[in-house]
């Protein structure tokens, strides 16, 4: 079947802006003083209404201009998640500019690089720690020549540096004396005008400036492809500055939900105090906590183990079966009547002699499980990465919705989400309204979907996913050479691989950009194996290599706990290598994990590896959504890698 494009939701249930700045005045006519943003101040929520947001925000505006800041500028504002953040939006977008955003881990070199070349004039920064390292830049940015401190706790307001709030009440006094410049700058933001320039977060080299406008922003949140509600609650916990958390931001204030601003120390608590409706995610916030579920029943006393694997197992197939029969179950080669009816029976008869007691252990185990995110939670949609298969199932079954989502910053960012009525398990879901994909042939650059020549139009067919729609970037700022390397006629080259399913989803299988080729010619997606090789309890991360090898190998960040548990003692990665036990142990994971039986070629197999001697973190090995850096990797690591290769 040829896949649709999500139907759009009923006219009238949200807003619908001409532009950014309008969104902000809008929410505020319509949504006044529900809560719009949340804080946690001495243990207790304050709320930042919708009104109380936009009044800050025109404030803000009104002294940015007599700053300097002019339409169509460029303001950056390094900071992470706080309630600030959001104001300073606001008011970069009510003074028609464009922001320039960037967490508060950004290094020299990044400050340098993206300042510079952004030509950005009047920044905005966290606090004292931010102002003091771009403090260490100032002679390479001349061009900067306002700094304004979100919190200036503990700092001496002097020269060029002001206080957030000190502004904002400079601001607040010139609109009661009838200063009306913030509605004048928004009559002339234009369409094709930048709402932002957002800084790849560098996977494979220098960052890119990211040219998005107000109409992809305004496609986003017209677009969204299932309902929200004003009054839903919504917890904030990746980068605000990325664009995946900001336009689900951006979307909330559409449908008047309050977000609530949480971090991972304080997530679990945060969790039962607000009862989240819904939320943004990355798939390692999921992992985390399914790890740490299974390592609960592990510990826990032999009658709840047998109780969690009997309920869990019971509930996977009835909710197998359930899927099945509402057509959500992945379907990649195109089933025939025969093989269609021939597993319905299966699922018919599974579901039958599971009924009892999935009813019964749902009520005892299941229901205890969904209270870990609050107890009102109506689903999470994940992004930023793939979610591992055993992670996405284990969720989806238990009864807490995963929407896994699909997109990248140059796609403002989603191209393909899942619905609550269209959770196809192992596929990003359907497309975005008024998006397009193409499926292309790596070697040969031919159309394999969608042609109307081919079974079922090309699906099933795997190549480079290549999309267009209103929500794809207007290039790279200053960089013509890399735009013209991804954009082509308004397609998207999105650099991934990936097939349209034959029940009318997306599906992503790897990246060309992370393809390994091995010198037999066979081409090696690594994620797969690195996302089987991280089930294991052994390993907490790990990265695959063998670019122009003869064989795979797998550099690995053990699990020092894990090891411990099963008496292998070690202080540290060096002593795990030599111990005599840790390679009878690696092995045979490896082997259990990565095989013909769990569906592995052999030329997709691990003949070898190393253990690193610490964990990726953000900002240095990883992205901000937890990507592996690869160069990065690899050339800290070439010493190992060549150790295996000799």
């Amino acid at each position: 079947m040829r896949p649709t494009a999500a139907p759009s939701p009923p006219a009238g249930t949200r807003i619908v802006p001409k532009n950014v700045a309008d969104l902000y005045l809008q929410a505020a006519e319509r949504y006044g003083e529900l809560p719009a943003f949340l804080k946690k101040v001495g243990g207790a929520w304050d709320a930042l209404s919708f009104r109380e947001l936009f009044d800050a925000g025109a404030a803000l505006a009104t002294a940015l201009m007599d700053l300097g800041v002019e339409v169509r500028s460029h303001v950056g504002l390094l900071a992470d998640n706080r309630r600030e953040w959001i104001v300073a939006d606001c008011a970069v977008q009510l003074c028609g500019a464009a922001d320039v955003p960037r967490g508060t881990d950004i290094t020299d070199t990044e400050i340098v690089h993206i300042l510079g070349h952004a030509e950005v004039s009047v920044l905005f920064v966290e606090n004292a720690a931010t102002l003091e390292k771009f403090s260490r830049c100032r002679k390479e940015l001349r061009r900067v020549k306002e700094v304004i401190l979100l919190d200036s706790k503990g700092v001496e307001m002097r020269g060029a540096v002001h206080g957030f709030a000190e502004l904002v009440e400079r601001g607040k006094k010139l609109r009661a004396g009838g200063d009306r410049r913030v509605e004048a700058r928004m009559k002339q933001i234009r369409d094709s005008d930048l709402f932002t320039l957002i800084y790849t977060s560098g996977t494979t080299g220098v960052p890119k400036g990211v040219m998005l406008t107000h109409a992809n922003m305004v496609s986003q949140v017209r677009n969204l492809p299932f309902d929200l509600k004003a009054g839903d609650r919504a917890l904030s916990i990746l980068p605000v500055w990325h664009s995946y958390e900001r336009v689900f931001e951006m979307v909330a204030i559409s449908w008047g939900v309050a977000t609530y601003y949480t971090s991972l120390r304080s997530i679990a608590e945060d969790l039962r105090a607000v009862k989240p409706t819904v939320m943004a995610s990355a798939p390692r916030l999921w992992e985390n906590l399914y790890q740490k579920i299974l390592a609960n029943v592990r510990d826990s006393g032999s009658v709840k183990r047998w109780l969690f694997h009997a309920a869990y197992r019971a509930t996977r197939e009835v909710k197998r079966a359930e899927y099945f029969f509402k057509g959500q179950s992945v379907d990649l080669c195109g089933r025939s009547w025969g093989e269609s009816l021939k597993e319905a029976l299966g699922h018919l008869v599974r579901k039958a002699f599971y009924h009892f007691p999935h009813k019964v252990l749902d009520k005892l185990v299941m229901q205890k499980l969904r209270g870990v995110v609050g107890g009102e939670f109506r689903g999470t949609i994940s992004g930023g990465g793939a979610l591992q298969p055993h992670v996405d199932e284990f969720y989806n079954f238990i009864g807490i919705p995963v929407l896994e989502g699909y997109g990248m910053t140059e796609t403002s960012p989603v191209l393909a989400v899942r619905t609550w009525d269209n959770l196809v398990i192992g596929t990003v879901g359907p497309l975005f309204p008024e998006t397009e994909v193409r499926i292309v042939d790596l070697g040969t650059g031919e159309i394999l979907y969608p042609d109307r020549k081919r079974k079922a139009w090309g699906c099933g067919l795997r190549g480079e996913i290549h999309a267009r729609g209103p929500q794809i970037m207007e290039g790279y700022y200053n960089n013509p050479e890399a735009t013209a390397r991804v954009l082509r006629d308004g397609w998207m080259n999105t650099g991934d691989i990936g097939m349209v399913t034959f029940n009318g989803c997306l599906k992503i299988l790897g990246r060309s950009k992370e393809t390994i080729v091995l010198l037999s010619g066979e081409n090696v997606e690594p994620v797969p194996i690195e996302g089987r090789l991280v089930e294991s309890p052994l390993v907490e991360q790990c990265m695959v290599v063998g670019q122009d090898q003869k064989f795979l190998s797998v550099l690995l960040v053990p699990c020092l706990e894990e090891f411990r548990k099963r008496g292998v003692h070690a202080a540290n990665a060096a002593e795990l290598t030599h111990h005599e036990k840790t390679k009878d142990l690696v092995d045979g994971e490896i082997r259990r994990l990565v095989s013909a039986a769990t569906g592995f070629k052999p030329f997709e197999r691990i003949a070898s590896w190393r253990l690193l001697p610490k964990s990726f973190v953000v900002g240095d090995e990883l992205t901000n959504t937890f990507k592996l850096k690869r160069h990065v990797i690899t050339e800290r690591y070439q010493y190992l890698i060549e150790d295996i290769y000799l």
